[in-house]
């Protein structure tokens, strides 16, 4: 067992308890409570697998593509970039969707993608296939709200990238709430507490799930490339490197000599040579990183990375709940019911003295809400190297009011 980092009473109980189940676990340095287990948590099963460790947003994870543009390309003054990145900031909320349906300019999604049409869907009842089906298919390539977003970023050579962060949507929480319910014994799409619910992939229940949480992975990889290409097109930019990783997953590894099935919630593998993409917040850098490879690091330090299996952070970690952050107001009304630690005013500051151009995005995800990035990075005690840090030009998220059931 491996804890990265410092963490909160309630992490590390939620931490403890999945240790019990586990054949070894990790915990990464941007950890925080979740259902049942904690966000940044890592954990080994033997023929396994934790439906609310890998969550309902399953497949949920970052994209980012390297373009063959610069900032410099944009223009020749401050004031004619600054108008450039407003121009881009409006071409991207006007052309892909955020919220729930795709309803904004670009109707191209790719949603006669072959996996519409893998075997795997036989696994949904038959009564409820074709409205998942439907589901589906109109949320691929929505982004969604929550701390969801596409950015537009530049590196230290003045590079220009387009990250997102999205899952598999509509689709993924279907299939997550319904084996949720049936690994307790009820029925498809009835509702149940989150509890622990560990599935045997070698039986018909565990089978069906693994199979259906690969489609969403599959389906999650379509929509996050989908609109990263858009914003790229918007660029009118050439893609020159992909980086790409789910950190809401399982994956059958090998560690330790036996294979395993490791789940990462809200972590990003990091294998040696392996590189992800790791956000900050809407008014910090993000990073791309690279599991240090065995020619670079110190005996220890690949112990260390053994024993995070291969993991690190998938982001800089909340330190304040939606509601501390933006205080509580009724639905139907609008009235606040009682107020939150942030203002308007707060985010505003922030993000202007980082000269973002800004479009969406509530309170609950002011950069106040998260620790810091680097602090995080270094908790993980040298396990990846960061190849490029990308400072935020553009940050496109839903609106405050913008409803998603999805978005957690």
């Amino acid at each position: 067992m491996k804890i990265f980092g410092q963490h909160d009473e309630g992490t590390i109980k939620q931490f403890s308890d999945v240790r019990e189940r586990a054949v070894d676990a990790a915990l990464m340095a941007d950890g925080h409570v979740g259902y049942v287990m904690p966000i940044g948590g890592v954990a080994a099963y033997r023929d396994e697998v934790s439906v609310v460790g890998v969550g309902f947003d399953i497949a949920c994870g970052n994209a980012a593509i390297r373009t063959g543009r610069t900032l410099a390309d944009l223009g020749d003054s401050p004031e004619r970039v600054k108008k450039v990145l407003t121009q881009l900031a409006d071409d991207v909320a006007r052309t892909v969707s955020f919220g729930v349906g795709r309803r904004n300019q670009a109707d191209d999604a790719p949603v006669d993608d072959p996996l519409f049409a893998d075997p795997a869907w036989d696994a949904v009842p038959a009564k409820e296939r074709r409205g998942l089906l439907v589901k589906a298919r109109q949320q691929l390539g929505t982004v969604g709200s929550g701390n969801h977003y596409v950015d537009v970023f530049a590196d230290e050579d003045g590079t220009l990238w387009v990250g997102v962060h999205f899952g598999s949507r509509g689709f993924g929480h279907t299939i997550a709430s319904a084996f949720l319910a049936m690994g307790q014994g009820k029925a498809w799409g009835e509702r149940v507490p989150e509890r622990e619910v560990l599935l045997n992939v070698a039986q018909p229940i565990g089978h069906d799930y693994w199979h259906l949480m690969n489609l969403a992975g599959r389906y999650a990889y379509a929509g996050r490339e989908w609109v990263a290409r858009k914003v790229v097109e918007l660029l009118d930019a050439r893609e020159l490197e992909l980086v790409h990783n789910h950190h809401n997953f399982a994956w059958r590894e090998t560690h330790g000599g036996e294979e395993v099935i490791v789940v990462r919630k809200g972590a990003t593998p990091a294998f040696p040579g392996q590189k992800g993409f790791i956000g900050g917040s809407m008014g910090d850098d993000a990073v791309i990183v690279q599991g240090v490879t065995p020619d670079r690091a110190s005996p220890e330090l690949v112990s260390t990375q053994r024993d995070a299996l291969y993991s690190t952070v998938h982001g800089a970690g909340r330190v304040m709940s939606r509601t501390q952050a933006a205080g509580k107001r009724n639905r139907r009304t609008g009235k606040v019911i009682s107020p939150g630690r942030l203002t308007p005013e707060m985010m505003q500051e922030w993000i202007g003295e980082k000269g973002v151009i800004l479009r969406g995005g509530g309170l609950d995800e002011s950069p106040h809400v998260y620790r810091r990035l680097p602090e995080v990075l270094a908790a993980q005690e040298g396990t990846v190297e960061v190849l490029h840090r990308l400072r935020p030009l553009v940050v496109v998220m839903a609106g405050a009011d913008e409803f998603d059931p999805y978005k957690d």
